[in-house]
């Protein structure tokens, strides 16, 4: 419930959701994304149905359409940046707010239900980090806060009893009044450290956490769970990174024996097996594990998102309804078969329900340079540090170069496919990988953020490929990185 008026909006425009054919094309043409139904081991599909009340056949259709959906809304956030106020799904379906009615058409082409909105998600973000700035004068009431695309606005979460006190934080901090909407909660989270979630790990003494993702060397978890330098065991290793509070994310580099996999535990006998990191939208389906409670989904509610632990404000959390207990903490958060983050805190239960909070797990492979294991196997073929192939060129904005060399490879076994972009700061370009069917070319991953730098890291069956580089926008050289099965 909010006590501050929300922004009008002029108007609102819904357009049938479209169903977008792959492009399969050598043309120069920014490709479209192939959005394949989620291969998801049973187990997975039993998780669903007990709490998101989802058949197998629907759990299928509706992962396959969440994906289909987050990968379009990305794709509009690019091509619209002007007027891109945000996008999210609705009961299956994409919706896309934008400022300006001559954006509704590219929403309508990409088949997306298009609605007009008072602010772009570039100004909310400004918005929310004039609060992440300050968030040293949130009062005790205010659990914390998180951009909010389905209305537009920038929520503060906020004890019933106390809203004037989340108004006057956001004034004091200088953000658009105008943008701030308080909500009621009764939140008080946690950072959920004592016992584990995914497989166990121990901390010095004896403190427990849980693994989250795998990667070349170790694997990543919750920051929370130990500083840098930090010893553990089962496995064994040492924390070579650690990040809390501010950011909730920590890299642990294992000892020789220990064999990183990209699987995560479902706690019903069996794995499901990891095949990337493309971010899932606000609305898609996740699941969490945890071997406090086990297998639990839901739904994401926002990105982007700062909560306030005792210990400090960590931002740019994954917010979800999955349920979490204490010993959850570091835990793997997936959206079918691609990783989404690791799990930070939250408040509730699994009895009554709850909110979970997830640090971003491409922030961390960013940050420390890592890159993820997939496809159950052992350590890929190589890292962004430590590739086995190079290639450098030039492009000027909007144009297309191929590698390697112009030309193609062939891998003649199943495994990951690792590709790392850099391009020059400030430019925005975009690394595609396609695999060749007969005389045409598909697109079977892709790594298309607003940043300059992008990682692909696909698991593919044996067959002959080629990445594609597209200067989205600016000018400069590129370095491109790759190592194959």
């Amino acid at each position: 419930m909010s006590h501050y008026p929300r922004a009008s909006r002029t108007a609102v425009v819904t357009i049938a959701f479209l169903a977008i054919t792959t492009l399969s094309s050598t043309a120069d043409a920014a490709p479209v994304p192939v959005t394949p139904a989620p291969d998801i081991a049973p187990e997975m599909y039993a998780a669903l149905q007990r709490d998101v009340g989802l058949t197998p056949d629907a759990a299928r259709a509706r992962l396959a359409a969440d994906k289909h959906a987050s990968d379009t809304g990305n794709t509009l956030r690019k091509h619209i940046p002007a007027s891109f106020g945000g996008a999210w799904i609705d009961a299956g379906k994409l919706v896309v707010g934008v400022t300006d009615s001559k954006a509704l058409e590219a929403v309508h082409a990409a088949g997306g239900q298009a609605r007009l909105v008072s602010r772009t998600e570039g100004h909310l973000d400004a918005v929310k980090s004039k609060l992440d700035a300050n968030s040293a004068l949130a009062p005790a009431t205010v659990p914390g806060w998180f951009v909010d695309p389905t209305s537009n606005s920038v929520v503060i979460k906020s004890r019933p009893s106390d809203f004037r006190a989340a108004y006057r934080f956001a004034a004091v901090s200088g953000a658009d009044m105008s943008a701030i909407r308080v909500e009621a909660s009764e939140e008080s989270p946690q950072p959920l450290i004592d016992v584990i979630g995914g497989n166990a790990y121990y901390i010095g003494s004896g403190t427990r956490c849980s693994i989250g993702f795998s990667v070349n060397g170790g694997f990543v978890t919750a920051g929370h769970c130990g500083r840098t330098g930090a010893t553990t065991t089962q496995p064994s290793g040492t924390f070579r990174g650690s990040s809390f509070p501010g950011n909730d994310y920590a890299w642990v580099q294992v000892a020789a024996g220990n064999t990183p996999r990209g699987l995560v535990n479902n706690y019903q006998g069996g794995t499901v097996s990891v095949s990337g990191s493309q971010d899932a939208a606000v609305g898609a389906t996740v699941c969490r594990s945890g071997s406090t409670t086990g297998w639990h989904c839901g739904t994401i509610r926002a990105r982007n998102t700062s909560v306030t632990y005792p210990q400090g404000t960590v931002s740019g959390l994954i917010q979800t309804n999955v349920c979490a207990e204490p010993g959850d903490s570091g835990g793997s958060l997936l959206a079918g078969t691609q990783a989404q983050g690791v799990t930070s805190g939250g408040s509730g239960n699994c009895r009554s329900g709850g909110t979970t909070y997830f640090q971003p797990v491409n922030e961390i492979l960013q940050t420390y340079g890592l890159t993820l294991v997939t496809g159950g196997g052992g350590p890929g073929p190589g890292t962004c540090e430590n590739p086995q192939n190079t290639y450098n060129g030039s492009l000027t904005s909007n144009q297309n170069a191929y590698q390697p060399n112009g030309g193609s490879y062939t891998s003649n076994a199943s495994g990951a496919h690792i590709g790392c972009l850099n391009s020059p700061a400030g430019t925005d370009f975009d690394l595609y990988l396609e695999k060749q069917s007969g005389s045409t070319w598909t697109v079977v991953a892709k790594s298309d953020s607003p940043q300059n730098t992008e990682t692909i890291n696909y698991n593919g069956t044996a067959g002959t490929y080629r990445y594609r580089v597209h200067a989205y926008s600016g000018s400069g050289t590129y370095t491109l990185g790759v190592s194959k099965p």
